[in-house]
């Protein structure tokens, strides 16, 4: 018999297929790109505190996202808060109505969800404090629209709720850490000091960890329905259209030429979950099942993206708009600090 969460991922699969339908791509591109700003010149030369900066406005998202699912607050209402004062337009947090933390039913993916919280935590209260009084402000965040919104352009449907049960959480999470990753390597070659670049190493393996983690248990997930509460297959489906999507976002004009993802998508910088893959072990024929947990290119390498195409991602912006002013889905005012 159908779960209240399979009903509900039921509707949201068959809504945005109508919806996808009936509107067409052109149509569906201005559904989502609505408000964006337009392609301006490419910003200054950036400073080390500038990718600091940008880093921080990335780790308020994912830090209050993740507070939020397992305790129910946002990071500066925790019992021992974190600092979100700043330069720059300090802003809330919105979540939906009468919001209450994720009812787990799943004991270890509470489990992961606390960790991630408490370390996404501590990369917001390091970056500050390496940044002293240069520090942005944690800027206006959106955690109900901005999902609803992806949503729609990924096919997803038209709104989903990522703090409904674990196995939406997960979808959730999948959204934040494959980006963080990439952020953090499209940063690197542009961190001048070696004591930051050690640094934000540092933080991009932690945020490799989650992704690897968040894949893995989606993963598991979706292979048991009884757990899970939707169909087998319905999970990973769904990582391949928010991969499709986000590198879209990050490539609005074409895919990259020479890349190729180690599920063998060709000109792709992200793919998703896919458990049909066939692999080469000792032999010239690719007979060995396997899964795509890692989301790298075709020599194993993980993808980089930068700050542009981070933005683009994250504010919908496409393609962002290099000189500032980039604004919606988790942004909805924009970013401080100067890469915005």
């Amino acid at each position: 018999m159908a779960t209240q969460e399979t009903q509900q991922l039921d509707e949201i699969i068959v809504n945005g297929r109508r919806k996808m339908l009936s509107l067409g791509t052109t149509a569906l591109a201005g559904l989502v790109f609505a408000g964006i700003n337009t392609p301006k010149a490419q910003a200054a030369t950036l400073t080390d505190n500038d990718i600091l900066n940008f880093a921080l406005n990335l780790e308020y998202l994912e830090a209050n996202f993740y507070n939020l699912a397992v305790f129910g607050v946002t990071i500066d209402k925790l019992s021992t808060p974190i600092a979100i004062t700043g330069t720059g337009t300090q802003g809330t947090v919105t979540t939906k109505a009468s919001f209450k933390a994720v009812p787990f039913s799943s004991s270890l993916v509470k489990a992961y969800a606390t960790e991630t919280a408490a370390e996404e935590g501590k990369h917001v209260t390091f970056l500050r404090t390496a940044l002293g009084s240069a520090a942005v402000a944690q800027p206006a965040i959106n955690l109900v629209d901005s999902f609803n919104t992806l949503a729609v352009g990924a096919g997803v449907g038209t709104s989903f709720d990522p703090f409904a049960n674990d196995a939406f959480f997960l979808i959730g999470a999948y959204i934040f850490e494959d980006v963080g990753v990439t952020a953090y390597h499209g940063a690197a070659g542009a961190i001048s000091s070696s004591s930051i670049l050690t640094a934000a190493v540092g933080i991009h393996a932690v945020e490799a960890y989650h992704a690897a983690l968040v894949r893995t248990t989606i993963n598991a997930f979706d292979s048991n329905p009884t757990v899970s509460g939707v169909p087998t297959g319905t999970l990973t489906n769904i990582t391949q259209k928010i991969s499709a999507f986000r590198s879209l976002l990050a490539n609005p004009t074409s895919a990259p030429t020479t890349q190729t993802t180690d599920g063998g998508i060709k000109g792709a910088d992200d793919q998703g979950i896919d458990n049909t893959v066939k692999v080469a072990l000792n032999t010239s024929s690719a007979t060995f099942p396997s899964t795509t947990i890692v989301d790298a290119d075709n020599n194993s390498i993980g993808f980089a993206r930068t700050p542009q195409q981070i933005l683009s991602i994250v504010t919908g912006a496409s393609p962002a708009n290099a000189s500032g002013g980039n604004k919606g889905v988790f942004f909805p005012a924009g970013l401080n600090g100067t890469i915005n």
